[in-house]
């Protein structure tokens, strides 16, 4: 029996970053014809597990309890899936996959809206090579998110996906997507080219969402073998999914610290650039170091014209956790402007009690300072005033 919903007693409330549980044909429907006969798709193998099949190809990890429960945020450690589950089955939470159940949820969690990205979406560049069908891929499930928020009133808010296999053409869909209703666009911390985020070779993306005046969000996806650290052997680590999971992070870290060696925002003084998924409590420390290496002689080499805590003042913003025990502390040291709150729903690496947390991470705050978390900041950098 699902567990009750709760109700935040706080209004105004607007997750940063949930997700949807994309149906299974999305990309058998929304690809280019040319595309479809390798479209993303979920088959079964002889033993009745789940795959996840990606340009034509079985996948080597998308694969078995990993891809069926990975939308059981309602599931813990005391209370795992069925055994028999499957991708999208009857285990999910209400409103992962329906765009009508999604705002009845906000309705009982007392959500003035939520910012939506992908499931399947978020896993298929782990293995996909192919830089002209990546785009293809992003192109298929933007339209497809546009068209599941289009009927909300401004309540689900779409967020585009881009792949920077090809620059160029994820500028252009950029571009494309933000006049179909997305607010944004998001890219994972780590490119099939295996260049930097920031690299230079990616600023037509950046110059894209500066003149869009559009946000750009760095967000986690499954990462390929070769973008795991490497000092520890991979048949030590590969099932660690603790392990794994807990050190996720590190990958956005590197993605974001890449805007500094490259001195993006002196590039692009506009552009917003948005921290997922990787909690908020490292921040402080992270500013400090850079800017301690920044100071040093070995910051001699930069092309930075300020500290970087100064361009994170100006350019940059990052979502917490609702469990976040440090983030009124982070909100006094770097600024209470700074700050969205996310909820990863549906996602199984996240309880399900994240309004009761949120609640309790708002009453520890300031007045000002919980407006702002709960849904001002998030609804201004955006670009959402109505909300």
């Amino acid at each position: 029996m699902a567990k009750p919903i709760h109700k935040l007693k706080f209004s105004g409330a607007i997750d940063a970053d949930g997700h949807v549980l994309e149906p299974r044909d999305v990309w058998e429907r929304c690809l280019e014809e040319k595309y479809r006969p390798r479209a993303i798709r979920i088959k079964e193998d002889a033993d009745g597990k789940e795959y996840l099949e990606i340009g034509g190809r079985p996948s080597r990890v998308l694969r078995g309890r990993l891809l069926s429960t990975i939308g059981a945020m309602d599931a813990t450690r005391h209370n795992p899936p069925p055994p028999d589950a499957k991708y999208g089955g009857p285990h999910v939470p209400f409103g992962a996959m329906d765009p009508a159940q999604r705002i009845a949820r906000l309705d009982a969690e007392g959500l003035a809206a939520a910012f939506l990205y992908p499931t399947l979406g978020l896993l298929y560049e782990t293995e996909c090579d192919d830089a002209e069908l990546a785009q293809a891929y992003t192109r298929a499930y933007n339209r497809w998110i546009a068209d599941f928020c289009r009927d909300s009133g401004g309540r689900l808010i779409p967020i585009a996906h881009l792949s920077l296999g090809d620059p160029p053409a994820a500028a252009a869909e950029l571009e494309r997507a933000v006049g179909d209703g997305c607010k944004g666009g998001f890219v994972s911390q780590f490119a099939i080219t295996r260049k930097p985020i920031a690299h230079p070779d990616h600023d037509v993306v950046f110059a894209k969402a500066q003149e869009l005046d559009v946000p750009l969000g760095i967000h986690p996806t499954f990462e390929p073998p070769w973008a795991l650290p490497g000092r520890f052997d991979r048949r030590f680590v590969r099932n660690a999914y603790f392990y794994l999971n807990v050190t996720a992070p590190d990958g956005i870290r590197h993605a974001f610290t890449s805007f500094f060696q490259y001195a993006t925002f002196d590039k692009f003084p506009g552009l917003k650039l948005i921290v997922l998924e990787a909690g908020a409590g490292w921040i402080r420390y992270w500013l400090d170091r850079m800017d301690s290496v920044y100071e040093s002689v070995i910051g001699r080499g930069l092309a930075l014209k300020e500290r970087p805590s100064v361009y994170f003042q100006r350019n940059c913003w990052i979502s917490s956790d609702p469990d976040e025990k440090s983030l009124p502390a982070m909100m006094e040291l770097c600024g209470a402007d700074k700050f969205f709150w996310a909820s990863d729903f549906p996602h199984l690496d996240h309880p399900g009690n994240y309004i009761e947390e949120l609640e309790e991470a708002a009453q520890r705050l300031p007045e000002a300072a919980r407006r702002k978390l709960l849904g001002e900041n998030v609804a201004r950098v955006y670009g959402c005033p109505r909300l």
